[in-house]
């Protein structure tokens, strides 16, 4: 498993995206990359199932830019300069709001 316990410096990406895809294809909880997760998934899985949709909810999804000005704006910002710190942080609302709040 080049993903575990033979990773190589000298292993191309191709290698490594292949290792990844074959795991992603064929996952094994009894020999897991993640013990505590595979431990969750056998032992209960409507908590994994929760789980899981958070971080894909959360970290996986499309941005929804209108919806990111719009709370930039229900702060008290200007449409144009809460879109102009967005776009600049890559979408970041924090980081968009403490560039418009002067760095605080």
């Amino acid at each position: 498993d080049i993903l575990k316990d033979q990773w190589s410096p000298a292993l191309t990406i191709k290698t490594a995206l292949l290792s990844l895809q074959a795991l992603l294809c064929s996952p094994e909880p009894g020999d897991p990359q993640d013990a505590e997760v595979a431990k969750m998934y056998m032992k209960d899985r409507e908590n994994f199932n929760s789980t899981a949709k958070f971080w894909t909810e959360t970290y996986a999804k499309e941005l929804n830019q209108e919806d990111a000005i719009s709370r930039v704006c229900d702060m008290g910002f200007d449409r144009n300069s809460g879109k102009k710190a967005l776009e600049k942080h890559n979408w970041d609302e924090t980081a968009a709001v403490n560039e418009l709040l002067g760095g605080l």
